[in-house]
């Protein structure tokens, strides 16, 4: 910082410097200012000593606003308006109602936009809820006519459109997921059979088996977001999985105490280089892309949501070799520690 100001000073230095210059030149050429070459030395260093020791003293005190802030900007402390240093100057005081000026404003911008958004979310949230009504009284239409072939076929199309309406309620309540959170002690098996009972539709248009491996197991999470994380791997399974595929569906415990949850198909597979983004918002990858099914949200939403309630996310795929998806449940639940 001594450098920095050096170089903001640099004008006074220069004024100094022509200053000493013109009196020595002075001393030199007026006969009336005679001194000794001893003299005009002394005099020389007297004011240079006089002038670094004054330099010093102005840089302690003109910098000790300029490092406060500094300071508060490191700390990064919720109310750092309070903590804005004691003003020297009248220009640092001019700093402190400028930075509380843009902080005011910025805070109101803030709240209209975070009341924009509120209002979208229960707008769609209203929405999907009114759509919910006319897809439920279809589903009894379904249900009382499955033998026929035809509305088989539009059970499987009704399924799809509900799994997105769904999805899209969860987005909406996805901000407020902590006022919404509720901890319970469940057996993976019953996250994970409701989930396949909704999508036995899918499964059956596409011959699809599902096996289910290892003993039932307790976790303590939340259940309803839980089978939404759930649902998402899933749909993903099914949506890739080959006509007459078989998904595998595993629950052991890892040598941590931790269980662990996993979820193969025998898709096309992801290639290496497009792992590491599969949970990126919007990305769909070179296997999305050929075959025009991704929309590159459900992986990311899955995602989200795992990192709030404390489960971990994992991937493992090759190419022509299918993925296996992979849950792994906090032994003390994370989020939730934070709320005690």
């Amino acid at each position: 910082m001594f450098i920095a100001y050096l170089k903001d000073m640099r004008s006074w230095i220069f004024l100094f410097a022509a200053s000493l210059a013109v009196t020595n030149l002075l001393i030199l050429i007026d006969k009336g200012l005679a001194m000794k070459l001893s003299s005009v030395v002394y005099l020389n260093l007297l004011l240079t000593a006089i002038f670094i020791t004054f330099l010093i003293w102005r840089y302690k005190k003109e910098t000790r606003y300029m490092k406060g802030l500094l300071l508060l900007a490191d700390e990064r402390l919720h109310d750092w308006q309070e903590g804005l240093p004691e003003p020297i100057f009248s220009r640092d005081e001019t700093m402190n109602e400028l930075l509380r000026l843009v902080a005011s404003d910025h805070l109101k911008k803030l709240s209209e936009i975070n009341a924009a958004n509120l209002m979208e979310s229960d707008t769609t949230a209203a929405w999907v809820h009114e759509v919910k009504a006319p897809l439920t009284s279809m589903k009894m239409l379904i249900d009382a006519n499955r033998q026929d072939p035809l509305i088989r076929k539009i059970e499987s199309d009704w399924l799809r459109v509900h799994l997105l309406i769904d999805r899209q309620l969860y987005i909406s309540r996805l901000p407020s997921l902590e006022t919404d959170y509720v901890l319970e002690k469940i057996k993976v098996q019953q996250l994970i059979t409701p989930e396949i009972r909704e999508l036995r539709s899918w499964c059956i248009e596409k011959n699809i088996a599902v096996e289910i491996e290892g003993e039932e197991m307790e976790v303590t999470t939340d259940s309803k977001w839980c089978r939404f994380i759930i649902r998402q791997l899933l749909t993903n399974a099914v949506k890739y999985s080959p006509d007459g595929g078989v998904i595998n569906i595993r629950t052991i415990q890892s040598p941590g105490g931790h269980v662990v949850l996993s979820i193969k198909d025998e898709g096309p597979g992801i290639p290496s280089h497009d792992l590491p983004r599969v949970f990126d918002k919007g990305f769909t990858g070179s296997t999305g892309r050929l075959h025009n099914a991704a929309t590159g949200i459900g992986l990311y939403l899955a995602e989200q949501v795992a990192s709030k309630i404390g489960i971990s996310l994992s991937i493992a795929s090759e190419l022509n070799k299918g993925t296996t998806m992979i849950m792994t449940f906090s032994t003390e639940n994370e989020f939730d520690a934070t709320r005690t």
